[in-house]
């Protein structure tokens, strides 16, 4: 059974993965629960030091411009 809110996440997220890619990274979704997004940084985001930011700053914001309904992203 599909989830209707991970897969509007995703679909986000398929918008914002080329310019994490033109930077050697990704993200990966794990779970869209109560309005919080889990993610985990892959490739180059896992572990640069501007990770914390691009989280927040620019996948957060997308998602809660996009889908209001999203209160938080965290990293898993």
């Amino acid at each position: 059974m599909s989830d209707p809110m991970f897969d509007k996440v995703n679909d986000v997220l398929d918008t914002i993965r080329p310019a994490l890619m033109a930077d050697g990274g990704n993200v990966q979704l794990i779970e869209v629960k109560d309005g919080v997004v889990k993610l985990q940084l892959q490739g180059a985001c896992h572990g640069c030091p501007m990770s914390q930011m691009t989280l927040k700053m620019g996948i957060e914001r997308e998602l809660k411009r996009q889908l209001p309904e999203i209160t938080t992203v965290e990293s898993v």
